[in-house]
């Protein structure tokens, strides 16, 4: 049996993984009911798959961070979970808790990942490695947590950008705090008729 492997994500409603204003993070939409959930998410046994870039930038937004609790807690947590980085650059050792370098083709890392692992796969972000994960069929589910915001100025890192074409199962949605969505699918290659 393979271990599930879920690309996890943050949205604004007009697709942009991130953004260059001041909205600050969550697009300052972050409620307790948001919150609560990200810990519930990240307190369960699983396996962390980070591209190169997105592992950088874990570690320069968290390198400030003198202590572990004046992070919101799900993202100690996911600190502390077990981690692969697939990478051809960076090289051990690696200022992050139980994390391993793996070097070479991240669809070859993570299918091997996936028939080895004996808990959950998880990735948050790495936009361009989960969308060559998509095209290449390894991804089980696509979970988008869309903030209730437009970017259209300030927005960056198009979530989908140069993506294949995919038909998406919804299989599980919730509302938070009144107005930020938990979208979850399972995406299927489309194939022209």
């Amino acid at each position: 049996m393979t271990a599930t492997y879920t690309f996890d994500v943050f949205s604004s409603l007009d697709g942009y993984g991130s953004h260059t204003g001041d909205w600050g993070g969550y697009w300052g939409k972050q409620g307790p009911e948001f919150l609560e959930r990200r810990l519930a998410l990240y307190s369960e046994k699983q396996r962390m798959v980070f591209g190169a870039t997105t592992y950088r930038e874990n570690v320069e937004m968290l390198s400030g961070v003198v202590e572990i609790e004046a992070l919101d807690p799900w993202i100690a947590r996911l600190k502390n979970l077990p981690a692969t980085v697939v990478s051809t650059t960076l090289r051990e050792p690696l200022d992050w808790p139980d994390t391993t370098i793996v070097n070479g083709d991240a669809v070859d890392v993570v299918a091997k990942l996936k028939e080895e692992s004996d808990v959950p796969l998880r990735s948050h972000g790495s936009l361009a490695m989960n969308r060559a994960l998509m095209a290449a069929g390894l991804v089980d589910r696509v979970q988008v947590t869309i903030f209730p915001v437009l970017t259209g100025e300030t927005g960056a890192a198009r979530i989908f950008e140069g993506a294949a074409d995919f038909d998406l199962e919804l299989i599980e949605s919730r509302t938070l705090d009144g107005h930020t969505q938990e979208l979850v699918y399972r995406p299927t290659r489309h194939h022209s008729r």
